[in-house]
């Protein structure tokens, strides 16, 4: 039992210095953070100029297209890379498999660039 808790020993130790520097990370700000702040400080701030207009205002459709429309393509690239990697040993099946979805993801942007949804009026 004793081979077992010294295989263990240094886990223990790893877990015990992560929650004490865990800790420090989280006491320190109410420790040394500055207790007055600015008024400039606490003033809104979006984009350059003030606020002008309440937090709860209605966004552009487009912005979340766009938020969308980048997590497919970023979702794209992230399967080709492994694909890449593999291409010798996937054969004809890969390829074409790969192929069917690059064809899907061209089909909707195609369709979406047709409907208009990357136009900026």
């Amino acid at each position: 039992m004793t081979d077992l808790l010294r295989d263990y020993f240094p886990l223990v130790v790893f877990i015990g210095v992560a929650g004490v520097i865990g800790l420090a990370l989280l006491l320190a700000p109410f420790l040394i953070a500055f207790k007055q702040p600015d008024p400039e400080k606490l003033s809104a701030y979006e984009c350059g100029f003030n606020a002008f207009d309440d937090a709860r205002m209605k966004f552009d459709v487009r912005f979340y297209l766009v938020a969308i429309l980048f997590i497919i393509f970023d979702l794209e690239v992230t399967f080709l890379f492994p694909w890449a990697v593999a291409f010798g040993k996937l054969g004809a099946f890969g390829f074409w498999s790969m192929m069917a979805f690059l064809a899907v993801l061209t089909i909707g942007f195609v369709y979406e660039w047709k409907k208009g949804a990357l136009e900026w009026d």
